[in-house]
Parts: C-alpha cells; structure tokens; sequence
C-alpha cells in the first residue's frame, strides 16, 4: 500500500505518495499488504491530547496541520524546489521515521508470538493479527502527531512510539496481556537501525533507483545512438579504489579516538621506554602520540584522497589534462595513509590493559543490570517495569544493595529472581567473549572471499 501524509502548502491540502506524488495511491508499496495509506485528515482535538499529558497549550505560528509556506521553509528543498523532491517526504521526513519505528516495533510483537519458545507471548488469534496490522496499515498523519505529543512529555522519541502502541492495544482483550513485550528486549537503536534501513529501502525502491535508472537510461541511448564517436575512459577505476581507502581511514579515525578516550579514562596503560619524554613540563605523562599521530595524518590523507576521487572521474570532454597534476598527489594520500597505519600499529604494541581500573568502574556501575531487569520483568507480566527501574535509577547513586533490595522486592519465579541476583556488572556481558573469539572466523570469510575474486580474476 501507498505510503501517504496530509500536510498544507500555501493554504492548499497536499497528499503525499510515494510513487505518485500529490494524489490518492493508487500502486501497492512492498512494505504494506494492501489499501491505501493516506486516511483524510480525520478531526484532531490537539489540546485536548496536550491535557490529558498535562503538557500546557502553546500559541502556534504554525498550525497542526502543518502549515508550510515556501516563503518560510529553512530548506529550499521545502521551499522552492519542493515540487521536485515531494516524492521522498512520506519515506524520509520525520513522518517516514515515526511510521517505520511503528511498524518495526508491531512486527517485533508479532514475531514474538510466532515463536513457541516465548510462552509469555502465545500465538496472537487471526483478530489480534489483523488488529496490530491495522495500526501499520491505518497509520496517518494524527497517529504521528499523537506519538509527538507523548514524546513532549517523555523527551524520547523511541519510548513515545511505545507509549502509544501500549495506549491504542489497552482496548483489546487478548493483546493488552502482553503490552510490555513490546520493545521487549530491544534498545532504542535496534528499533532506529531498522527503520532507517527500511526508509533508505522504500525510498530507494521506489523513488531514487527509479529517476537513476532513467537517468542512466538517457546516457545510454545517447551512446548507442553516437558510438561512432570516439571517446577517451575517465579514471573511474582509481575514483572507486580512493573512496574505499576513504572509507578504512574513517574506521580507523574511529579506532584511533576510541583508544585515545580509554587511555584517558586509565582503561589502557602505554608501556614506556626509558628516555622517552611525553611532556615537556609535566614529567609523569605518558601521550598517546601514536594515535594522534595517526588520526591527524589520517585526516590530511583524506583531503587527498577524497579530492582525488571527485576529481578523477571529471574531464571536460574526457581529453583535459586537470588530472595530469591532480594524479602526481596520488603519494600524498596513499604516503599519509601508510605513516598512519604504522603509527596506530606502533601505538597497539604499547598498548596494556588496566584490568583494575576497568573492573573498579564497573564495581561503581551497578545501574547497568536495570536493563536484564526490566527484561526479566517484562517477561512475567510485572506492570510498568520500564518506570520502575526509572523511579530506582534515574539520577541517583545505585549500589550493589540497592539493586538487591530492589529485586527481592519483586513478584518474580524464585528461579528467576534468584538469577538476577546473581547478576553483577562483570558478569553481564552476554555473548561478548564468544564474538570476539570468533574474529579469526569472520577474518577467514573475508579472504576467503578475496581468494574466490583472485580465482575468479586468474580464470578471465
């Protein structure tokens, strides 16, 4: 089904449709079953929402149906050239995330209930099903301005998608149940990474391929129709092969920065050698020079090479000699990127773990083991486990009693809650230590790959 939005531009109702722009959908989406997404702009008593949160009216410029004048958009993209663009509102606007975070967190329920293990979620009926699935195929403009109006109140986007799944499901008899299973087990980015993906997805699929696939089908046509005109290849080979390099200095800037800030916090120790200085006026320092050393050259190699992949690719006509001078830097990016490898590399064999400081940070952080609880909570049916791990948590000192006074507290199995407080910050590290033992497997997959490509390469 189409995915829709009502809004106003210039006084005029506008429907926003993926496929076919200002329009009722007509073309079902890949993401939806069926019907039609766009819902007519239904009366929405916004104060009263703003009440019943106990959020004060304020006077609006703009109004709730979402007023946009060209003349006042911050974006030229919602301005003057909005008619150009309109096709990507319903995917990318914030109406795009709200409704994927929707209907990633409704398929997660669903998807629960599908798996025979998790008996706290038994197999949703046909109506419960279709219930939930109305709420994705029903989802319009009111739904998201309703989502944020909770957020008004909660300061978090992900949790007032929540809120407002829990309030429409409090009605139904079979789902109202199991309203804490949704979220269940999931963290706000499991829930944004999804529905990110999902509108790069649909937006690709729908609107950007298409107008690149025509694109390059009118650059097309114009080469069959001249390709008895001889042409010269750009550089696109080396354009590709700088950007990838791009891409591997951008991680390792990551990795650099991340060690820098654990040397800081005293997670790392560097091994010193004797005679060397690491300040000229505070003798007891110790700097991490070689991943600074490393990030900066990283950052020039960078400049080099991102030009170098903009550049290349562009000749007038494919016969200037622009790239005559730009393709002599090729050792500067490439130079600048070796010396950082080494320098990280240098900085690694320094590098020792401070056991101690780390596991005295984690005696002092006993707030972490609010996440396994509140799962284990939700699992049995405890009300409001989320709020109650809130109310103990949030902005005060949490030891090692407290979580324990905490947990005996609670309605839970003796089984369960015996497991819980067995828990402690060094002991919650879930499948941690397996993953990092199977990096040997994952750098296998990768040359393993590399090895069927040169195969593959030394048949042709």
């Amino acid at each position: 089904m189409e995915v829709g939005a009502y809004s106003r531009v210039l006084g005029q109702p506008r429907i926003f449709c993926a496929a076919k722009g200002f329009q009722n959908p007509k073309e079902p989406s890949s993401v939806f079953r069926h019907g039609s997404f766009y819902k007519p702009h239904r009366n929405f008593d916004f104060k009263a929402v703003h009440n019943n949160l106990q959020v004060p009216m304020e006077k609006k410029k703009i109004s709730v149906a979402h007023e946009l004048s060209s003349l006042v958009a911050l974006s030229p993209l919602d301005g003057r050239y909005w008619g150009k663009v309109k096709d990507l509102a319903p995917y990318l606007s914030e109406y795009g995330l709200i409704f994927f975070r929707v209907l990633v967190e409704i398929k997660w329920l669903l998807k629960l209930s599908e798996i025979p293990e998790i008996i706290e979620v038994p197999r949703f009926s046909e109506d419960a099903s279709s219930f939930l699935q109305g709420l994705i195929d029903n989802f319009c403009e009111d739904d998201a301005l309703e989502i944020k109006n909770i957020e008004k109140v909660t300061n978090h986007d992900v949790k007032a998608v929540e809120y407002f799944l829990k309030q429409r499901c409090q009605s139904h008899p079979e789902i109202s149940k199991v309203l804490e299973f949704f979220h269940f087990s999931c963290t706000s980015e499991d829930i944004n990474n999804l529905a990110h993906a999902l509108m790069l997805k649909e937006s690709l699929e729908d609107v950007m391929l298409p107008s690149m696939d025509k694109l390059i089908n009118s650059i097309s046509t114009m080469a069959k129709d001249n390709a008895h005109i001889p042409m010269i290849e750009t550089h696109d080979y080396m354009a590709k092969l700088f950007f990838t390099i791009v891409r591997y200095n951008n991680i390792l800037i990551d990795f650099d920065r991340d060690i820098w800030g654990y040397i800081s916090l005293g997670y790392f120790k560097q091994i010193t050698k004797a005679g060397e200085i690491g300040s000229s006026t505070m003798p007891h320092k110790v700097n991490p020079i070689d991943f600074e050393n490393s990030e900066g050259n990283l950052g020039v190699a960078n400049g080099a090479l991102a030009q170098l992949s903009e550049k290349l690719p562009i000749s007038r006509w494919q016969r200037d000699l622009t790239d005559s001078t730009v393709l002599r830097n090729m050792g500067v990016g490439l130079g600048h990127s070796l010396l950082a490898y080494k320098s990280t590399l240098q900085g690694i064999a320094k590098l020792q773990v401070n056991e101690t400081r780390i596991f005295d940070d984690l005696d002092q952080s006993w707030e972490v083991l609010a996440e396994p609880i509140q799962t284990v909570m939700r699992r049995y049916g405890v009300p409001e486990p989320y709020e109650k791990l809130k109310e103990l948590t949030r902005g005060k000192s949490v030891t090692k009693e407290s979580i324990r006074r905490f947990i005996e507290g609670l309605e839970l199995p003796n089984e369960a809650k015996k497991n819980l407080l067995n828990l402690t910050p060094h002991s919650y590290v879930g499948a941690a230590v397996e993953l990092a033992r199977d990096i040997d497997m994952a750098l296998n997959l990768v040359n393993g790959e590399e090895h069927f490509l040169n195969s593959k390469r030394a048949l042709i």
